[in-house]
């Protein structure tokens, strides 16, 4: 019978740590010999390499796999927040302010709530970029009555004296500017205003009868003259009043 060919087996592993450590204590000895020093590779720092490779791929297939199951209108919702935050870095605050006003009606509310904050932002950042031009009369007047809703009655009668310039006749003016001193607590302007206001306009004076801004001036004789003179013009309604 013909022998078996037994299959060759290789060196056991103690062998070749053998050989290896012997390899390196000779390349040691001919570095000392050369006057130079050989860092042998340390099992442990290779140990170390293999284990960041093997995170760094585990990081990179979860990340395509996220991105693979990212919603597409969250991607949509991405891709507008990063133009509007582009245009807002340019300080283009209008075209930023439009684009951030589609990502807040978005879909995503982290990206949303995000956008809130930049669009206050932008808004704010238009209002003193962009001061008022105000022109006309009636413009200076409009602005006023909104400061006057405001309670910013300083700023609104400083309008109303510009708005009395360019309109001396106007009677609305006249009549702001009555209710202005009213709420400041200034009756004699007040009264002198209005006086003028009914001159120019008499329906005027229904209108301060049932105007809040004038409730101070209730019991103060010279008001009801004003808006009631048939009433004190009969003998013994004076005495009433005083």
């Amino acid at each position: 019978m013909a022998k078996k060919k037994r299959a060759k087996r290789g060196k056991p592993k103690r062998a070749v740590k053998a050989v290896r450590r012997k390899a390196a204590r000779s390349r040691s000895r001919r570095a000392a010999k050369a006057g130079r020093r050989v860092r042998p590779a340390h099992p442990v720092a290779k140990g170390r390499k293999r284990l960041k490779k093997a995170k760094k791929a585990k990081r990179v297939q979860k990340a395509k796999k996220l991105k693979k199951v990212v919603d597409p209108r969250v991607a949509q919702a991405m891709r507008q927040y990063e133009e509007a935050m582009r245009q807002f870095n340019k300080q283009s605050y209008r075209r930023a302010k439009a684009v951030f006003e589609k990502v807040v009606v978005g879909y995503s509310r982290e990206l949303a709530e995000r956008a809130r904050v930049h669009l206050a932002m932008c808004e704010q950042r238009l209002q003193r970029a962009e001061p008022l031009r105000l022109r006309t009369a009636d413009d200076h007047y409009h602005y006023a009555v909104s400061q006057i809703n405001l309670g910013n009655y300083d700023q609104a009668r400083t309008h109303l004296e510009k708005a009395r310039k360019l309109a001396p006749k106007g009677d609305h003016i006249f009549y702001a500017l009555a209710s202005v001193a009213a709420l400041l607590d200034e009756p004699e302007e007040a009264l002198q205003h209005l006086d003028l206001a009914i001159k120019l306009r008499p329906e005027n004076r229904y209108h301060a009868r049932h105007d809040s801004d004038f409730s101070y001036l209730q019991d103060d004789p010279r008001f009801q003259e004003l808006l009631y003179p048939n009433r004190l013009a009969t003998p013994g309604a004076r005495e009433l009043y005083t």
